[in-house]
């Protein structure tokens, strides 16, 4: 719908704060940013008044399981890294079609309501796709999961089954891609095939890598508690002699495309390599103090030029906290982000949850910021006369937002 929103102040997060400031929507695109009193001379176009909300662009998850949220809360965080995968392995045995199919819809639902309009999402039940992409307005990024250790499959036919699927998905204005789920459940085949698919189709890629010490031990010294559970169970020629990032990168995976999920446990030159590739970091907090990593080099990767963006991850990685249900929440990682890195600004959070999510998808300038020609996502949330700023206001909001637009057309409408 064509209108003029009007808040008490909107954030453009690529552009200084507006107060009493308007986004005049056209055809599902941001038309004209500016002032109220700017914007008020569009007398033809209806006004949509939110009142004392602060306006900005809707957030940008940039790592997510939905398929998982379904065993939210059902593996309390484990003792090592190693446990936790066994018990996930047990947990997804039980999960059939329709678990699945419910248990991403339920995840798509509390990320709108969360204030996010982009998520790219890792898709371990590819048979769920395009239906459940049907099924919501979200924009989804789809990151086809391959492994192939245990299968055994031809590494090439994996990659070119991924590639196909992603061709025939819906466009939502952002681009499907493939994902090698983790060095220690892939193959070095795969790998390559993969950086090369990758490359002659322009695909993104999304990969979880350093996550852990345990798999951070067993690439650079072929020992640790990973190791010896894997050792019977896949080749482990490609152990022993570089970091799990010096492997990645020495399967030609790393490129302005890639987008690293986590990585936590990194050697003092790792960051400038990321860099040197244009790779994107995806970070999520509460991930992170759920496993009890050791503290994320935020300072090292930001300080290096990496574009650094958050995420969820899944609800199987978050404790428990009495009183508070589970749930996909992107402001919650902003706050846990927060607390254990006080040195950054809110403003350097919320690009973190924005703009810079936008960027590791190849879409910088069409979402995660509200300037002219991007397209009209856009959430709202009650101002705090409590906050200092408008960031602050944000990242501290809690619950459900108070509005949200995807392209033009309201998903949560004001007032609703």
């Amino acid at each position: 719908m064509d209108c003029i929103v009007r808040s008490r102040f909107v954030l453009p997060v690529s552009a200084p704060p507006i107060e009493d400031g308007a986004v005049w929507v056209a055809s599902g695109r941001v038309a004209k940013i500016g002032s109220w009193d700017d914007l008020a001379r569009q007398s033809a176009v209806p006004v949509v008044e939110l009142g004392s909300a602060v306006l900005l662009p809707g957030l940008v998850n940039a790592h997510c399981h939905l398929d998982y949220t379904c065993l939210a809360g059902q593996i309390p965080p484990p003792r090592s890294f190693t446990e936790w995968i066994k018990s996930i392995v047990t947990a997804k045995a039980g999960l059939g079609y329709t678990e699945y199919a419910q248990s991403w819809l339920q995840g798509a639902r509390q990320l709108l309501e969360g204030g996010v309009t982009t998520v790219a999402d890792v898709e371990s039940a590819p048979e769920l796709l395009p239906e459940v992409l049907e099924a919501t307005p979200l924009r989804v990024a789809s990151f086809l999961e391959m492994t192939g250790v245990k299968s055994g499959r031809n590494p090439l036919a994996i990659v070119e089954e991924a590639v196909e699927l992603t061709a025939r998905l819906p466009d939502r204005g952002v681009a499907h891609g493939i994902s090698p789920h983790a060095l220690y459940s892939t193959t070095p085949a795969l790998l390559h095939a993969a950086a090369a698919a990758a490359e002659r189709s322009r695909l993104r890629l999304v990969m979880h890598m350093a996550e852990s010490f345990e798999e951070f031990e067993m690439f650079s010294h072929q020992r640790g508690p990973l190791f010896d559970w894997l050792k019977n169970q896949r080749d482990m020629s490609d152990t022993g002699s570089a970091s799990p990032l010096q492997t990645v990168s020495r399967a030609g995976l790393l490129s302005p495309r890639f987008l690293g999920v986590h990585l936590n446990y990194l050697l003092p030159d790792e960051p400038a390599l990321l860099a040197r590739h244009g790779a994107s970091v995806a970070h999520c907090p509460r991930s992170h103090a759920y496993f009890r990593h050791a503290s994320f080099p935020c300072r090292e990767l930001l300080g290096a030029g990496v574009n650094v963006c958050l995420g969820t991850d899944s609800l199987v990685t978050v404790a428990k906290v009495r009183g508070h249900p589970l749930a996909l929440d992107l402001f919650e990682e902003m706050r846990v982000l927060a607390r254990a890195h006080p040195d950054l600004s809110a403003e350097a959070i919320l690009r973190m949850a924005t703009v810079n999510g936008a960027a590791a998808l190849g879409c910088a300038g069409s979402f995660g910021e509200l300037r002219e020609g991007a397209l009209a996502d856009m959430i709202s949330v009650p101002w705090s006369s409590e906050a200092r700023d408008p960031y602050e206001a944000v990242i501290h909001h809690s619950g459900r937002v108070s509005s949200s637009m995807i392209g033009g057309q309201w998903v949560i409408e004001p007032g609703s």
